[in-house]
């Protein structure tokens, strides 16, 4: 097995090896907590919690897992110091000062998208997943990286999954020998992925009945140590789900639970049903409790946090209020605002933490991509209170201070973006983040008797910031286009002439891509999505001479300040954003969006 080993902090390694050689698997059980770092490494805590830095600048890392002994497991979504290879990462504290001094890459796979995501031990064996298959490894006592031959258990044969969204293959285990893996729903609305793409477009109708629910939406039940499962081998063991990235199985009531991404641009699927401030709160991102046979609804329905209830989904006919087929569903035990997105999911069965957090549960949010106008959301670690064994209907901030600013316009602008959660044999807690691949560990050091209201109120002030609160819809707009906005309507609108990869047919219709005519000139790009382009152009060194219609008379300034970002952000690498404003002066100037564009005269 391929790997690649770095050490740190050579004054101590030779003496922390021979501690390593009789006592590796119990040192991290016995020694006391490391102090923290003098800034919690950036994060901001309740009171008495203490974060360190284990390890930074590992790669983009997923989820995480911590085994027996307190060795550290990071799964990357491409480990760029093997150049995608080594997919795992293996972090060791000889000497117990809360640093990793061993760094260990490994893994012969290689990644297939850009969501691997799950990462266990479980009974003595280092599970990993990537998004056609879960394997695992046995460990063996005094090793960071697995000698042992490695155990296909899962395969998705799908030969559409390149094609779908929601392709991530996270897993839990029960008590019972038994794995549950959630194969996600391949598009975002259930909407014809052969004409609509998987993003949807306007105005589309969602296929009833949905045939993706045979296949997809779903949590299948495996056996845990069988191997060369196919998902046909498993138990299919609920429905209408439609992805998972947080899935945890809770002992207190020994049963399943998943937070779950739910559906995205509302409004600019359905304008006349939902405005930009609807769809940037709505649909909800729900914490289900999953039994067998449980069926959350969709496509159909979507859970409404505000109200409270499930809602019919547009594309069968909803507008927002209307209930319908959506009661037949089963109800969350909770919901989180939307599009924060719920990457990982933890029930503390620790003893290092105060008494509450072994009732309840910790979500780590990635944070929003598709909120604009409105600023970016999540980014956070939530922690859900249980009582008498239910999630109670409200959440609180456990661990901030990722984002690094104080508005996130964009998803870029966040400096971390939390992911993974583990805890460790001594009750910590770990979090890893994906940007660049830092890794904390959290401590408790006070009284846990003490613990109460006042060591959480800072943190309950911090809601009031803007990317967890929820925005005023007149005060917090920004007035900003939106990627993901942008993609939805630039695969219904522009994608048949310059292909959904922005390159282009090669004949009648110029690459977006890196064009002349756009890259850098942001006015320019407006002013034909706008007004349209008539004549003969060169792009690139390459003649064309078609009609681009225009398209500022349906659709809004938003519309075409998000259709501008998307272009510019995923062709041509510019990050920033267009304006809706800067759209509007553009339009007022050309006669609200009726005067051609000119080839020969740019304007």
């Amino acid at each position: 097995m391929p790997l690649l080993v770095i050490r740190r902090y050579w004054t101590s390694y030779l003496f922390c090896m021979c501690i390593l050689l009789a006592s590796c698997n119990t040192q991290q059980q016995t020694s006391p907590l490391p102090p923290g770092d003098p800034d919690n490494g950036g994060l901001f805590l309740p009171g008495n919690f203490e974060a360190v830095v284990v390890a930074d600048s590992l790669g983009r890392a997923r989820h995480l897992t911590v085994n027996t002994n307190g060795d550290i497991y990071v799964k990357l979504t491409y480990n760029d110091i093997m150049h995608g290879r080594g997919g795992t990462v293996g972090l060791r504290d000889a000497n117990n000062d809360g640093k990793a001094d061993i760094i260990t890459y490994f893994g012969d796979y290689k990644d297939e998208g850009g969501l691997p995501a799950g990462m266990a031990v479980h009974n003595g064996y280092l599970y990993t997943s990537t998004v056609k298959q879960i394997f695992r490894n046995k460990l063996q006592p005094g090793e960071l990286a697995p000698s042992s031959k490695t155990e296909i258990i899962v395969i998705d044969d799908d030969e559409e999954l390149r094609k779908h969204w929601h392709t991530a293959k996270p897993f839990a285990f029960d008590s019972k020998g038994h794995m549950y893996v959630p194969f996600g729903a391949p598009t975002d609305a259930a909407q014809d992925i052969k004409v609509a793409g998987p993003a949807g477009i306007p105005g589309g109708k969602g296929l009833d009945p949905a045939p993706d629910l045979e296949k997809y939406a779903g949590i299948w039940r495996f056996d845990a140590d069988k191997k060369g499962q196919t998902q046909k081998d498993g138990y299919k063991y609920a429905t209408g789900i439609r992805s998972v990235l947080a899935i945890d199985w809770n002992p207190m009531d020994d049963c399943l639970y998943v937070a779950m991404n739910g559906m995205d641009n509302f409004h600019t699927r359905y304008p006349q049903v939902y405005s930009a401030w609807q769809a940037a709160v709505l649909p909800s991102e729900p914490l289900l409790k999953v039994t067998e046979n449980s069926n959350f609804g969709w496509p159909y329905a979507y859970y409404d946090h505000m109200l409270g209830k499930n809602v019919l989904q547009p594309g069968y006919g909803g507008d927002g209020k209307t209930i319908g087929r959506a009661a037949q569903f089963d109800v969350p035990a909770m919901g989180f605002p939307g599009h924060w997105a719920p990457m990982d999911l933890l029930f503390y069965k620790g003893d290092q933490f105060p008494e509450r957090y072994k009732q309840g549960a910790f979500v780590a949010f990635h944070g929003s991509t598709d909120r604009s106008p409105y600023p970016q959301a999540g980014y956070i670690v939530c922690f859900v209170p249980f009582v008498n064994g239910k999630a109670t209907n409200s959440w609180e901030v456990f661990a901030d201070g990722f984002t690094g600013v104080d508005t996130v316009f964009n998803t870029s602008d966040a400096r971390y973006r939390p992911m993974g959660l583990a805890m460790g044999p001594d009750g910590s807690l770990y979090i890893s983040e994906s940007n660049k691949g830092r890794i904390w560990r959290v401590m408790y050091k006070g009284d846990k008797k003490q613990f109460g209201a006042a060591q959480l109120a800072a943190m309950e002030k911090r809601k009031e910031r803007t990317y967890i609160k929820t925005p005023d819809e007149v005060k917090d707009n920004l007035g900003m286009g939106g990627e993901m906005n942008g993609l939805v309507l630039y695969n219904s609108y522009c994608a048949t002439c310059h292909q959904r990869d922005g390159k282009g047919d090669n004949n009648r219709y110029p690459p977006l891509v890196g064009s002349n005519w756009i890259v850098g000139n942001k006015e320019q790009l407006i002013k034909v999505i706008l007004n349209g382009l008539q004549g003969e152009i060169k792009v690139n060194g390459k003649t064309f001479n078609g009609v681009m219609p225009a398209h500022g008379g349906f659709l809004d300034d938003h519309a075409i300040a998000s259709i501008a970002t998307y272009i510019n952000k995923r062709f041509n690498n510019e990050s920033r954003l267009v304006s809706s404003a800067e759209v509007t002066k553009i339009r007022n100037a050309s006669g609200n969006g009726s005067t051609m564009v000119s080839s020969h005269t740019g304007n």
